[in-house]
């Protein structure tokens, strides 16, 4: 089974003394209870609750390392020192680049990841370059089971942590303590006021490229992500689709007439009327 390297993918060790109370007051994720062999997605957020940066994280010895997309490095470490002030913690860059992520029967030693783990899928994650099978085996992966990533299926600053999932993959602690963007994202949650999702698009033919507007009608519900063949990603309105989907009417990508589905580990439904929407 699988092992595929991710080559654009880089690292930030972060230790100290102060390492877990000063991420865990600034990051999304709950880091007190994160296992020992558990990696979680996380984000720092802006004040308005949207994802800056995005990660996944894991203990690893003393402290924790960071895993971010090679892109978001750099920045992202500079707004950590920021927020460092006089806490006792080190940031370093990592020298190893990519990641190798491993399941079926090609998992190896390596935190498991929770998004997948969700879903009933053990999937590990190894900094360094241990695998060589197609990249293609894992957005199809992603795809199956509603695992959207940054720069594909969605722009930094634009979205909600809920509108990926995060609320539901592991990704945001509800019993921890303030840390940026928390009041927005408390407020979505305990008033179900998240509207957009990610939803897992099948074509009637092969979808058309990443950028892609779903629309029913003329009107656009969402915009196609990840792509492989027939089978996608696309953040969408879950109100205007489970309107459509209630009436028959058809959705479609640039011509393509599409059905859209929520990851079944979700438990999410659909609503039927735009009233009913709910997260």
């Amino acid at each position: 089974m699988p092992a595929v390297f991710l080559r654009e993918r880089s690292f930030i060790r972060i230790a100290g003394v102060e390492a877990e109370a000063f991420l865990h007051n600034l990051i999304t994720t709950d880091l007190v209870s994160l296992g020992a062999d558990e990696a979680r997605p996380g984000s720092l957020l802006t004040p308005q609750g949207k994802i800056l940066f995005d990660f996944m994280i894991w203990l690893d010895g003393a402290g924790f390392l960071l895993e971010t997309d090679t892109a978001q490095r750099e920045s992202l470490l500079k707004r950590l020192t920021m927020y460092r002030l006089r806490a006792k913690v080190d940031f370093g860059m990592e020298e190893v680049q990519g990641v190798t992520v491993a399941w079926g029967d090609a998992v190896a030693d390596g935190p498991k990841d929770s998004r997948f783990a969700k879903a009933g899928i053990v999937l590990t994650r190894m900094p360094g370059e241990h695998g060589n099978d197609a990249e293609t085996l894992y957005d199809e992966l992603r795809i199956a089971n509603g695992v959207a990533v940054s720069g594909r299926d969605f722009a930094l600053q634009d979205a909600f942590p809920h509108d990926v999932l995060m609320d539901l993959n592991g990704g945001l602690g509800f019993r921890k303590g303030c840390y940026v963007g928390q009041e927005v994202v408390s407020r979505m949650q305990h008033r179900g006021t998240a509207r957009r999702r990610v939803v897992i698009v099948k074509g009637s033919a092969e979808l058309p490229a990443s950028g892609t507007d779903l629309t029913v009608g003329s009107k656009p519900i969402g915009t196609l992500g990840s792509t492989v063949g027939n089978m996608g990603l696309a953040i969408v309105r879950t109100d205007r689709a489970g309107e459509a989907i209630a009436e028959g009417t058809p959705i479609r990508a640039a011509g393509v007439e599409v059905s859209v589905s929520l990851p079944a580990w979700s438990g999410l439904s659909f609503p039927e009327r735009s009233d009913e929407a709910s997260a």
